[in-house]
């Protein structure tokens, strides 16, 4: 199979499944299901072409096996919270700012999800195309940072669930195990994550590519949809002890708080 078969076919399929949620979310008035279909399908794409690339079987194994658990994991932890909580505050903001336009612009933004999975399983694509015919120091390299990077984001995410779910957190700022060095431990990590494709993909053709997926996913997290609305909510929520929590405390990178300073 082409490798413009592949991309072609797997944006056909995200754009059908990405459609068929828009009609759901219409229903359910939760548009935050369109990041688990973005992790699911990223992962399944990332399975599909790791399965049909002509790379180093072993690696490919490798790349299917990460792609596969990374959409597992997150998908997982972000359908119990579609299911568990309200929309998330960002969707809810566009449909106020939207007004009458909003499914409109919502069946388009659904749509752009369903292109961003397929440029980000491209990296994986890459990377189950080397030509290296052996397991090498990059190939550990992008497996270490992999396991940093997942086990990272999970225990994240699982020490802000359990903040959240405490009755008597309530209106406090999470600063407990990893958010006390850095205000968005998890979008790091999740950024990690896309350098492991980097590290496996050294000696494919247009190896170079895979550095897109990091780059890319910074901007998103800094400029368009991650920590500019995420601190916003917070500031609007926690006003004083969150501009605290910002003077003390690494935007991204986890880094021990700045002393001197109230917590």
């Amino acid at each position: 199979m082409t490798t413009t078969t592949l991309l072609l076919g797997g944006w056909m399929a995200m754009a059908a499944v990405m459609a068929l949620l828009w009609n759901v979310q219409r229903v359910r008035r939760n548009a935050g299901i369109v990041d688990v279909a973005w992790s699911l399908g990223t992962a399944v794409l990332g399975l599909l072409f790791a399965a049909f690339a002509a790379g180093l079987p072993a690696r490919r194994l490798v790349i299917a096996v990460m792609a596969g658990v990374w959409g597992l994991r997150l998908g997982s932890y972000l359908w119990r919270r579609v299911m568990r909580e309200h929309e998330d505050g960002r969707y809810q903001a566009l449909r106020r700012q939207w007004g009458t336009r909003a499914q409109r612009n919502l069946f388009l933004f659904f749509q752009a999800q369903a292109v961003w999975a397929l440029m980000f399983a491209v990296p994986m694509l890459i990377a189950a195309t080397s030509t290296r015919t052996v397991i090498g120091w990059p190939d550990v390299a992008g497996i270490v940072i992999w396991i940093v990077a997942i086990g990272g984001e999970a225990a994240a995410d699982r020490q802000l669930d359990r903040f959240r779910r405490d009755p008597a957190a309530r209106g406090k700022v999470c600063q407990v195990g990893m958010w006390r060095y850095s205000r968005h431990p998890n979008y790091f990590f999740e950024w990690l994550h896309w350098w492991a494709y980097v590290c496996l993909g050294v000696a494919a053709p247009g190896w170079w590519v895979t550095l897109l997926a990091p780059l890319v996913m910074l901007v998103f997290l800094f400029k368009i949809t991650g920590i500019p609305a995420t601190e916003a909510r917070a500031l609007a929520s926690r006003g004083d002890a969150y501009r605290a929590y910002q003077r003390t405390t690494s935007v991204f990178v986890p880094w021990p708080p700045r002393k001197g300073r109230p917590a």
